[in-house]
């Protein structure tokens, strides 16, 4: 690779801007994030893969439909919820040491670089390589790993949550030569049954880890009301390992409205409340029923827990039961055994054949891609 196209210099404006980054102030001005060390890049490439790539089965599962409409269900969220790739930072060494992101980075380049490739202006990225003095002075990490994504924010407020969380669909239609309509597909995607709504939560460990948990559980989307810490911060994104690219992250969203509306459309609150007369154990024991109906649970800020005020707004206040001599659980720990007995209520409220397990092997880390599943695992219904 000849010097033109590596990032050498750690002084240098680009290093700079993107340095920037680490800073909220930083984030809210360039509307981007960081996403470093390969297993957040891992996603951000594959997301884009699946975006971008005509040649991709989850990308294009339409594209060869026959003439006539489709009716496909949804495997990820739309793609408006989710970040997108801006520019991509990498030293050769990073490369060789996880050769599977190599492998990412060639498939990416065959299209990002595919002169036939009609790609619009949103996909394509600036993609570097960069000396390792001028990959750590981009970094926020304290070990560098070689590998540095800058990507875009969703703006996800209100008036766009709603729909995501009620589900929705669209219909895209394909033309022949003529110009007339030959073919396409009706993508339902369903409502949100299960998601945590962080309230005032500020450490990035606990928020990265939640968001990493409610994507292994299954859930539709996480919210934070304002008062939370940013969600974008590098290191919540690097806590939560790649999951901002699997589920939509929804940030400064109104605790009122949002308990007003998802209980409107035929959801649960429930607020974890460590002092509460109830547990886990009481609901999965006699109230399984329940436990297994849409659920969003209120998780609280570390040191105050929810107000009374806050808990009020709920159905039902829970605790998690303790059996040892602890004070209390970490809030991402008890957020976890919270967001776990509703998944696992309410998989198991579904027929045995729609219970199905994704392919051995995919994933990183042992976590399964929502691509493995041919509908999301706690989908309610058939569309009206």
């Amino acid at each position: 690779m000849s010097d033109e196209f590596v990032v050498d210099n750690p002084s240098s404006d680009r290093v700079k801007k993107v340095a920037q980054l680490a800073t909220r102030a930083g984030r809210r001005k360039q509307g981007r994030f960081l996403a470093e060390g390969p297993q957040p890049v891992r996603e951000a490439l594959a997301l884009w893969l699946r975006r971008w790539d005509e040649n991709n089965d989850a990308a294009g599962a339409a594209s060869g439909a026959e003439p006539g409409q489709q009716q496909l269900r949804a495997q990820h969220p739309p793609a408006e919820y989710l970040p997108e790739l801006d520019a991509l930072y990498f030293t050769p060494q990073a490369l060789e040491q996880h050769p599977d992101l190599a492998g990412l980075l060639d498939q990416v380049r065959g299209v990002l670089f595919n002169p036939e490739a009609e790609l619009p202006r949103a996909a394509r990225f600036f993609l570097r390589g960069a000396t390792a003095e001028a990959l750590a002075a981009m970094s926020d990490a304290d070990t560098p790993q070689g590998v540095l994504a800058v990507c875009r924010q969703p703006i996800i407020e209100f008036g766009g949550l709603d729909s995501l969380l009620v589900g929705m669909r669209m219909t895209s239609v394909w033309a022949d030569g003529s110009g007339a309509a030959a073919s396409g597909a009706t993508v339902t995607f369903p409502a949100v049954r299960l998601a945590p709504v962080l309230v005032g939560l500020q450490d990035p460990g606990n928020v990265g880890t939640l968001i990493r948990t409610a994507d292994a559980a299954g859930a539709g989307v996480v919210i934070l009301t304002p008062g939370s810490t940013d969600p974008w911060a590098p290191k919540v994104v690097r806590a939560a390992a790649g999951s901002h690219f699997h589920l939509p992250v929804a940030t400064g969203i109104d605790l009122d409205q949002l308990v007003r509306f998802v209980r409107e459309n035929g959801a649960q609150v429930l607020a974890a409340d460590g002092y509460a007369a109830e547990t886990l154990a009481d609901l999965q024991d006699e109230r399984a029923p329940e436990l297994a109906q849409p659920t969003y649970w209120l998780l609280g800020n570390e040191a105050h827990g929810l107000s009374d005020q806050q808990k009020a707004q709920a159905d039902g206040s829970v605790a998690v039961p303790l059996y040892g001599q602890a004070e209390s659980l970490n809030v991402s720990v008890a957020g976890a055994l919270c967001l776990y007995a509703s998944a696992m209520a309410q998989r198991n409220a579904l027929p045995v054949e729609k219970r199905q397990q994704p392919p051995p092997g995919e994933g990183y880390e042992g976590f399964a891609p929502l691509a493995a599943l041919e509908r999301h695992p706690f989908e309610r219904g058939e569309p009206q």
